[in-house]
């Protein structure tokens, strides 16, 4: 009689926020509530914000906190508006440090979140909410 293994799980991806940071804490307060948010559309996700400026942690901190929490695959957002340079010039270098530091790591950067175009709509019909206010 053979044996068949149960499933194979997926490894596990965590998700990072990544944001520019302010001096501020009251700044980051809706980046806090979007990070409530995912967390309660991915309950078995864990979900870290990281930052860039001023605040911490920065992305290489929430990043190897969740690997060491057991994420093999980690997911980051940068929740930019669009290609600024803090995207263009100094998002390259970070990924690449962390691709480094974590070499069995499946990390991956998706867009500026402002650069798709759902985003945009959901902006869009905000900006039309306040003309009927």
């Amino acid at each position: 009689m053979t044996s068949t293994p149960n499933s194979i799980a997926s490894p596990p991806a965590g998700l990072v926020l990544f944001a520019h940071g302010a001096r501020d804490a009251r700044w980051a307060e809706p980046l806090h509530r979007l990070r409530a948010r995912v967390e309660a559309l991915l309950p078995d996700t864990p979900v870290a914000l990281a930052f860039l400026d001023f605040m911490v942690p920065d992305l290489a901190a929430a990043t190897s906190a969740l690997i060491a929490s057991g994420c093999r695959a980690v997911r980051i957002v940068p929740v930019f508006f669009g290609q600024g340079g803090h995207i263009r010039d100094d998002l390259p270098g970070l990924l690449a440090d962390l691709a480094a530091q974590h070499p069995d790591a499946d990390i991956r950067c998706a867009s500026a979140i402002g650069e798709d175009d759902e985003v945009l709509d959901a902006l869009a019909a905000y900006c039309l909410r306040t003309l009927a206010a």
